[in-house]
């Protein structure tokens, strides 16, 4: 397995997931009171460089700035909370969460993307 691609792929993937979030923001800050359930799903489902890029780093191990990375994980939780008790109650979303939730996100991703790209390969 290589890990480097493996992980590199991971950010692709949350990169793409990024793009995602900033189609779903440009929704809610359209004056819509949340993005369409097809895009928010979406999201939602790109994410899946979520479990790869930890499975990787925890099976071949990763370095400090990825660590760190991964544990900013913490800042998904917000998209959670976006998606789980509002946009499924049909509530308008909070403004001020969609921008913690993306510049949490987008911090961590930045420090993982650079722990994966300045890594030497084993």
């Amino acid at each position: 397995m290589d890990t480097q691609l493996m992980l590199r792929a991971g950010v692709v993937l949350l990169l793409v997931t990024g793009l995602g979030g900033m189609l779903a923001a440009g929704f809610r800050f359209s004056g819509r009171p949340h993005p369409s359930s097809v895009i928010a799903m979406l999201h939602g489902l790109l994410a899946a460089g979520l479990t790869l890029t930890p499975y990787v780093a925890f099976v071949q191990g990763s370095r400090s700035g990825g660590w760190l990375g991964l544990v900013l994980l913490a800042a998904v939780l917000g998209g959670l909370v976006l998606n789980l008790a509002y946009h499924w109650k049909g509530f308008e979303l909070p403004v001020w969460l969609v921008l913690v939730h993306a510049v949490a996100v987008a911090a961590r991703l930045r420090l993982l993307g650079l722990s994966v790209w300045n890594q030497t390969p084993a």
